[in-house]
């Protein structure tokens, strides 16, 4: 049976996640819908990752498995000319059976968006973080370098995640100012529930001033979720990716350089 592989953009604002629920929309759902349609029979997609709701994706991974024939542009035009506005499949792939797209991802990024101004954003109000106060990027990029290699995240763990272990690998940690917003630039080989955005809560506290530098590294080393900063809301979140194995010849991914006006 083939199995495709999609690339997806989408705005999380109107879903109470990627995950399909019974009585709420979920970008999952609705996208096995709008494939449903093209290929005649249901579909069941398996991503790289699980947004939760409010959270966007640049580019999310999934794969499906189907009966139907079709040439990889109808897959992509198909779902997209049945999909919400909201959701935009941007690329269809064809990959072996044993391809599995959360499985076989050896890394994933996010980005987390920041506007430090004083004046709450009106257009902008479902896509980025909003704090008054002016953040200092340079110390909160600083401070985020404790935290890079691989170690036990429970300080930044969401207290109902259902992983087996806290342990991750952290690769990357940027943070940078990008015109009017500051970015945190994430990649590890996966993620607990939570963690960018509990990492992006402790550092807003740096980047006010409120904490010192050295303060995420310290509270990484207690391993006790309640001394690290607050959940930093859903908004500014995005999956900006996964990586694969060359193998699957997927399209190439690299971390997004930081430009101003919208997340590329």
């Amino acid at each position: 049976m083939p199995r495709i592989a999609l690339g997806i953009e989408y705005d999380g604002s109107a879903f109470a996640g990627w995950q399909h629920q019974r009585h709420a929309r979920s970008v999952q759902g609705e996208l096995q819908r709008s494939l449903a349609g093209v290929a005649d029979h249901p579909v069941d997609l398996v991503a790289a990752g699980r947004t939760d709701a409010g959270v966007h994706a640049l580019a999310m991974v999934a794969h499906f498995d189907t009966t139907a024939s079709r040439p990889l542009h109808a897959w992509v035009m198909g779902a997209n000319a049945n999909a919400p506005a909201e959701i935009t499949v941007l690329w269809a792939h064809a990959v072996p059976a044993t391809f599995h797209a959360r499985h076989d991802a050896f890394s994933r990024h996010y980005l987390y968006r920041i506007l430090d101004r004083r004046l709450r954003p009106a257009l902008e109000r479902h896509r980025v973080c909003w704090v008054r106060s002016e953040l200092d990027a340079a110390r909160m990029h600083a401070a985020a370098q404790s935290l890079v290699g691989h170690h036990d995240f429970s300080s930044f763990r969401a207290a109902g995640c259902q992983s087996p272990t806290p342990l991750r690998d952290l690769t990357h940690i940027g943070v940078e100012r990008v015109g009017p917003y500051v970015d945190v630039r994430v990649r590890a080989n996966a993620f607990l529930h939570h963690m960018v955005r509990n990492i992006a809560g402790s550092l807003i506290l740096v980047g006010r001033g409120e904490r010192p530098v050295q303060w995420p590294g310290a509270v990484l080393s207690l391993r006790d979720r309640t001394q690290a900063g607050p959940t930093a809301p859903p908004q500014g979140l995005y999956f900006a990716g996964a990586e694969y194995p060359d193998g699957f010849g997927l399209p190439s991914y690299t971390l997004p350089r930081p430009s101003s006006g919208v997340p590329q």
